[in-house]
C-alpha cells in the first residue's frame, strides 16, 4: 500500500531526474541533474534518503538503461519498500 511518505518521495525523485537526458545506461549520468551532486538528499516526511544509497543499499533493485525517469524511480521505490525504508 503507497504511503504518503513514498508519493511524495516519488514526485520529488521524478521531478529531479526527468531533467536528465534519456536514455542513462549508468548511474553517473544522473548526477549533472543533482541539485547537490552525490550530497544530495531526498526528504519526504520523516523519510531521508541519500543518493549515495542508491547504489549502497537499493542498487540491487536498478537495472540499466533507463528509457524514462519513470521507470527508473518505480525500480528506486521497488528497492525503497523492499528494503523497509518506508516502515
Amino acid at each position: 500500500m503507497p504511503t504518503d511518505e513514498a508519493e511524495l518521495l516519488r514526485q520529488e525523485l521524478e521531478s529531479v531526474f526527468s531533467a536528465a537526458d534519456f536514455p542513462v545506461e549508468d548511474p553517473m549520468e544522473l548526477v549533472p541533474v543533482l541539485p547537490d551532486g552525490p550530497a544530495t538528499t531526498f526528504e519526504a516526511g520523516d523519510v531521508t534518503v541519500s543518493v549515495m544509497d542508491f547504489g549502497a543499499k537499493y542498487g540491487d533493485y536498478q537495472e540499466y538503461p533507463y528509457e524514462t525517469a519513470e521507470d527508473l524511480v518505480d525500480d528506486l521505490l521497488t528497492g525503497f519498500h523492499e528494503e523497509g525504508l518506508f516502515e
